[in-house]
């Protein structure tokens, strides 16, 4: 389980329609962001440029404009019986004594060149601080999000 909850932008299933998102090849990252500006499910247009200017510092091992997904212990995109998952490994933070002391949600969106388009966000149940431990999220066990045709 995440930090905390996951929720997915309502525009992402336009996204989807419109093939801004190729979910197995495209560049995705976490951003970490203070609680300046909270993210909502029903943002109009969601963008990593709605939430950029509340980027949390980037003194410490956290590196501006985020982190990008690895994937070496899962499988990025599937599909199977009428179920598409996204799925990555967990992120982890390290601590650092000049690091970020506020963060409050981290925005999941879509780095590859062309679209910084928002796919969702994490509430990291905040203020966290990279000062005072690692900042861990730990993706589902059943993916970062589950796509299901009926």
């Amino acid at each position: 389980m995440a930090r905390g909850d996951l929720t997915v932008f309502e525009e992402f299933a336009n996204d989807l329609g419109e093939k801004v998102h190729n979910l197995d090849s495209d560049t995705l990252k976490l951003v970490i962001v203070d609680d300046t500006l909270t993210p909502a499910a029903d943002d109009a247009t969601p963008t990593w440029g709605d939430y950029s200017a509340n980027e949390v510092g980037t003194g410490g091992n956290y590196v501006a404009d985020g982190i990008t997904l690895t994937y070496a212990g899962v499988t990025r995109w599937e599909e199977a019986a009428g179920v598409g998952t996204l799925d990555a490994d967990d992120v982890s933070i390290a601590q650092h004594a000049s690091g970020f002391t506020d963060g409050y949600w981290g925005i999941l969106y879509n780095d590859t060149a062309g679209s910084d388009q928002a796919i969702a966000f994490v509430d990291l149940g905040g203020p966290v601080s990279e000062v005072d431990g690692p900042v861990e999220i730990a993706w589902n066990a059943s993916g970062i999000l589950t796509i299901t045709v009926s």
